[in-house]
């Protein structure tokens, strides 16, 4: 069953992420994230307006490196706007 296996590999570096944005923005920051997932070696973190975009883009610029320790082969951060359902 290897689409079953992608989909739980792909829950599992979820968590990781979400756990590792947790420890490294500020929780008024995280609180506006709506959403994360890794495509193609890349973060892409979605977040709830064009301005807390902006301010995460910011933010995650300084840690790049550090998201780097828990991915080595990560490419990129990408930060995008998906409003809350």
């Amino acid at each position: 069953m290897p689409a079953v296996s992608a989909v739980t590999e792909q829950r599992e570096r979820t968590r990781d992420w979400e756990e590792w944005l947790a420890a490294h923005v500020p929780a008024s920051l995280g609180a506006r994230v709506t959403g994360l997932t890794e495509r193609a070696d890349t973060l892409v973190v979605f977040v709830e307006s064009a301005a807390w975009c902006a301010r995460l883009r910011f933010a995650l610029l300084e840690l790049e490196a550090a998201a780097r320790e828990l991915r080595p082969r990560l490419k990129g951060i990408e930060v995008r706007v998906l409003p809350r359902a």
